[in-house]
């Protein structure tokens, strides 16, 4: 079975930067949504991969991805996204034995930096870079899907998108 296994958390500051070893950009549609399975094709670098997930929200997720050709994914997504296209730059940067990767929104979500760390078991002792500020693992809000859908731009000035309001 695959599981995804990672913790998220919002950025403190930029001094990641400093320790970056890499980076690409991403593109990534969602064609398919149900409340319990995330389903989407991505771009990442010079690569194409169709993805799916269960739920975001959880520490671990089951996850199966495969490499599809770049020329399809970008198809694909052209053709069956249904939500907005999720655009970001993500970094790779070391630290304690751990490559966090720090994902820079872009568009619609722009000024959104999150940092997420894959671990091998639920219970993997994480060592927290001085520039990880709250942890959002479990807050639905920050998965990518929710993102699509309902981008960090529109989110009140209390941090609640437009879902929270209409369900207030």
């Amino acid at each position: 079975m695959a599981l995804e296994i990672e913790r998220k958390f919002l950025t403190k500051d930029d001094t990641w930067k400093s320790s970056a070893t890499g980076s690409a950009r991403i593109l990534q549609g969602y064609f398919a949504r149900t409340p319990l399975l995330r389903a989407r094709i991505r771009i990442y670098g010079d690569k194409g991969f169709i993805t799916l997930k269960t739920e975001p929200g959880m520490l671990v997720r089951h996850e199966y991805e495969y490499e599809i050709p770049k020329a399809d994914a970008i198809e694909m997504i052209k053709q069956f996204s249904v939500e907005p296209i999720i655009t970001k730059v993500r970094y790779d940067v070391p630290y304690e034995g751990v490559v966090w990767a720090v994902d820079v929104f872009e568009g619609a979500n722009s000024g959104l930096v999150m940092a997420e760390a894959e671990l091998k078991t639920p219970d993997q002792v994480l060592a927290l870079p001085p520039w990880a500020g709250s942890e959002v693992t479990n807050d639905r809000r920050y998965g990518n899907s929710n993102l699509a859908r309902y981008p960090f731009i529109t989110w009140d000035k209390n941090g609640n998108p437009p879902w929270e309001k209409d369900d207030a």
